[in-house]
């Protein structure tokens, strides 16, 4: 790999290929459960990173990255399998960012909850909101 590519190559996941005799739609069903479980998680007024998600999921299943969160996100329709209510909202980039194709609807509800948001109104602030599940606490 070439010098300073290191994690790039895959988008930042940590997984290799899956064994030999492996269901990949049971993986998939797997990491996009434990996603959805952890965004339910987060408390309004409170964000997080696609690649904060990412890590705390791939501490038990061992695999995934940034963008696999995104595509887990992407293709719910805001409910999980239970029918619970998933807060995309607030899982936003490194940059505090909603996604670009979802940015009013996000803003919207992100103010609605009394989220810290940056001087212009367009992202998170992050050193004010982020959350971590063992953080529990409110908003500053």
């Amino acid at each position: 790999m070439a010098r300073g590519t290191r994690g790039r190559a895959t988008g930042g996941r940590t997984d290799g290929p899956a064994p030999a005799g492996t269901d990949r739609t049971a993986l998939a069903a797997e990491y996009a459960v434990a996603v959805l479980a952890l965004v339910r998680r987060i408390p309004p007024a409170r964000a997080t990173t696609y690649g904060l998600v990412a890590e705390i999921v791939a501490e038990s299943l061992g695999r995934g990255g940034p963008r696999q969160v995104g595509q887990v996100l992407a293709g719910s329709s805001g409910v999980d399998d239970d029918g619970a209510p998933v807060p995309w909202w607030r899982v936003v980039n490194a940059a505090g960012s909603p996604p670009a194709h979802h940015l009013d609807a996000a803003l919207t509800e992100l103010r609605a909850e009394g989220c810290p948001l940056s001087r212009d109104g367009r992202r998170v602030d992050l050193r004010r909101a982020v959350w971590f599940p063992e953080d529990d606490t409110p908003a500053r």
